[in-house]
């Protein structure tokens, strides 16, 4: 039987996706939650002895939960400068 991709790596890629592509919204959970399921993921193939794999996927859902968090801090350091300005004002008045 061949071994099975890692649940909690497959998750950890999964929330490092979603952490990175909305993450000019501030959404830290997922980029958190993605680092975490990452190195779970890591730890749970390691400690399957080949029955599982999934290495690559947990790795790069560390690696994009990281990207994640520093592109919402830089977005949120951007607009408390003022360099982005998110003010929504109607003009049909």
């Amino acid at each position: 039987m061949p071994p099975k991709n890692s649940g909690m790596a497959v998750a950890g890629l999964v929330l490092g996706i979603i952490g990175v592509v909305p993450c000019f919204w501030g959404c830290f959970i997922f980029s958190i939650l993605g680092i975490v399921f990452g190195q779970l993921g890591k730890k749970e193939i390691r400690e399957s002895h080949g029955a599982k794999k999934g290495e690559g996927l947990a790795k790069w859902g560390v690696i994009l939960g990281i990207a994640g968090i520093v592109l919402s801090v830089v977005y949120w350091i951007l607009i408390g400068t003022g360099v982005i300005d998110i003010s929504y004002t109607n003009e049909f008045s």
